[in-house]
C-alpha cells in the first residue's frame, strides 16, 4: 500500500478517535464550564485529552501500518567520516573509540575526535587510543579546539577537515554495537531517493544506575523510538540527533553546516526538510549512550531540547506551511508548548485537587485516555522487542522503571520542558552538554 494511502487512512482513524473523545467528554466539559467558563474549559480539555488522544491514535496506527524498506546487503560500502565532538568526556571517550574500532564496516572509516577545550584529560586519552587503535581501513585522529566554543563549532571544524561523502556524528559518551555503522550506511543506501540523512537508534547504556536512568530507558526504547519510526515512515524524521546520525556532505554544505545554537541537530534537520529532503531512521543501527543520572543533569538536558525546538521554529517556521506529509508533525511540535503549559499549570494542580475529593480536572473522564495509552505501550513494545530479537538482543527486565515511566515520568518531564521554553524566551545563557 502506498505511503500516502497509509497516511490518509491513519489520519482518518485518529480523527475518528478525536470525534469520539469530543462526544464522550461533553459531561466533563459542561461541569468544568460551570466552574471556569466554556472557553477556558474547552482549552483545558483540548490539551489534556483531545490533542494527546489524537497524537496517540495516529502514532499507534502508524506503527501498525509501518513496513520498512528491505535493508539491502553490500559487500563493500563507501568511505565514511565519523565526527566525535566531545567536551570533558575523560570517563567515556575510551569506550566510544573502542566501540568504533570494533565496527564490522566493509569500507574505510575515518574517525575524527574534536576536543572542544576539555579540562579533564579527554584529549590525552583520545590521542593515546588513536595511536593504539588506528589500522588499515580505520584512521583515528584528534583535533583540539583552542577553547570551548560549542558543539556546532566543533562539528563544523571536523567537517572542514574531512573529505568523505558520508558523514556520521557520534557522541563522546556512547558505545556503538559492532554492526551499527554498517547498518546505518546500508539503510541510507536502501532508503527512497531524496534521502540525505538517517538517524540511528539511540538507547540507554546506564539504565541500571538509579530510578532516573531506569525510567529513561523506557523513554528511549518506547517514546523516542516510536516517534522516529512514525516520522520516517512519512519521509521526514524531524531530528537526526547529534548522538548518532548520518548525513551526506553535500546536504551539510548546502545547509551551511551545523548552526550555532543549543539545538544544532534539530535546527539542521529542519533546514534539510525545508529543502524538500527526506530524513530516514534506522532502528537496527543501535548506539548505547549514557543518560543523565542526576535530576539536575536531566533537567539541563531536557531544557536544552526544549530550547532547541524553539530555535527550530524561530529559524524555520515556514515549514508549518510546506505541503508534505510531515507538515503534520511540525504542527504537532508547535502544540508541545501549550500541551506542556496546560499539563504543568492545570493538570498537575488538578491531581492535587483530586486528592482532596475535587475531580474537576482529574477524574473519571480523564481515565478515558488510559486504554489508548495501554494500547500504545503494547504495540511499540512488541515492535521494539521484535527488532531486538532479530539482532540477538534481549530486552532487560525493568518493571520498576516502566511503572515510574508510565505513572510519574510526565509529571517530572513537562515542568522541565516549560522551564526550557521560559529560558529561551528570556534569552538566558546557552551551554552544551549536561555534565
Amino acid at each position: 500500500m502506498p505511503v500516502r494511502v497509509k497516511y490518509a487512512l491513519v489520519l482518518l482513524v485518529a480523527l475518528a478517535w478525536l470525534a469520539l473523545s469530543v462526544k464522550l467528554s461533553q459531561p466533563w466539559l459542561q461541569q468544568l464550564s460551570g466552574l471556569i467558563g466554556y472557553w477556558p474549559a474547552l482549552l483545558v480539555i483540548t490539551f489534556i485529552a483531545y490533542v494527546p488522544g489524537f497524537m496517540n491514535a495516529f502514532l499507534v496506527g502508524s506503527i501498525l501500518a509501518d513496513r520498512r524498506p528491505i535493508l539491502r546487503s553490500f559487500t563493500r560500502l563507501p568511505d565514511v567520516s565519523v565526527l566525535v565532538a566531545c567536551y570533558n568526556e575523560a570517563e567515556n571517550i575510551a569506550d566510544t573509540l573502542a566501540s568504533l574500532s570494533r565496527q564490522d564496516y566493509p569500507g574505510n572509516v575515518e574517525v575524527v575526535v574534536i576536543d572542544d577545550g576539555s579540562t579533564d584529560g579527554t584529549q590525552a586519552i583520545a590521542r593515546r587510543l588513536a595511536a593504539e587503535l588506528s589500522r588499515p581501513g580505520l584512521d583515528i585522529r584528534v583535533l583540539m579546539q583552542p577553547k570551548n566554543g560549542g558543539k556546532s563549532r566543533a562539528l563544523n571544524r571536523g567537517l572542514a577537515e574531512t573529505a568523505s561523502d558520508l558523514v556520521v556524528t557520534v557522541d563522546g559518551d556512547s558505545c556503538l554495537r559492532h554492526d551499527a555503522l554498517r547498518k546505518l550506511v546500508a539503510r541510507f543506501l536502501s532508503d527512497p531517493p531524496g534521502t540525505v540523512a538517517v538517524a540511528g537508534a539511540v538507547l540507554v547504556r546506564n539504565s541500571r544506575e538509579n530510578w532516573l536512568t531506569r525510567a529513561q530507558e523506557w523513554d528511549y526504547f518506547h517514546g523516542i523510538a516510536a516517534v522516529k519510526r512514525m516520522q520516517s515512515m512519512y519521509h521526514g524524521t524531524l531530528v537526526a540527533q547529534g548522538a548518532f546520525s548520518l548525513y551526506t556532505r553535500e546536504a551539510l554544505q548546502q545547509a551551511g553546516g551545523w548552526p550555532e545554537c543549543v539545538g544544532e541537530d534539530i535546527v539542521l534537520s529542519w533546514a534539510l526538510l525545508k529543502r524538500g529532503a527526506r530524513i530516514g531512521y534506522c532502528e537496527e543501527a543501535c548506539l548505547f549512550t549514557k543518560v543523565p543520572s542526576r535530576l539536575r543533569q536531566f533537567s539541563r538536558q531536557r531544557q536544552r531540547w526544549s530550547r532547541g525546538l524553539m530555535e527550530a521554529f524561530a529559524r524555520h517556521s515556514s515549514l508549518l506551511f510546506k505541503p508534505r506529509m510531515t507538515t503534520l508533525f511540525i504542527w504537532w511540535n508547535l502544540l508541545f508548548l501549550p500541551l506542556d503549559l496546560v499539563y504543568t499549570l492545570v493538570f498537575i494542580p488538578g491531581l492535587v485537587l483530586a486528592l482532596f475529593g475535587h475531580y474537576w480536572i482529574a477524574g473519571l473522564a480523564t481515565l478515558m485516555v488510559l486504554p489508548l495509552a495501554a494500547l500504545w505501550n503494547i504495540v511499540i513494545f512488541r515492535v521494539q522487542s521484535r527488532m531486538f530479537k532479530n539482532q540477538s538482543l534481549r530486552v532487560r527486565r525493568n518493571v520498576r522503571g516502566f511503572l515510574f515511566f508510565s505513572l510519574a515520568y510526565t509529571l517530572m518531564l513537562q515542568p522541565v520542558c516549560v522551564m526550557g521554553y521560559a529560558a529561551e524566551l528570556l534569552r538566558l545563557r546557552k551551554t552544551w552538554g549536561t555534565k
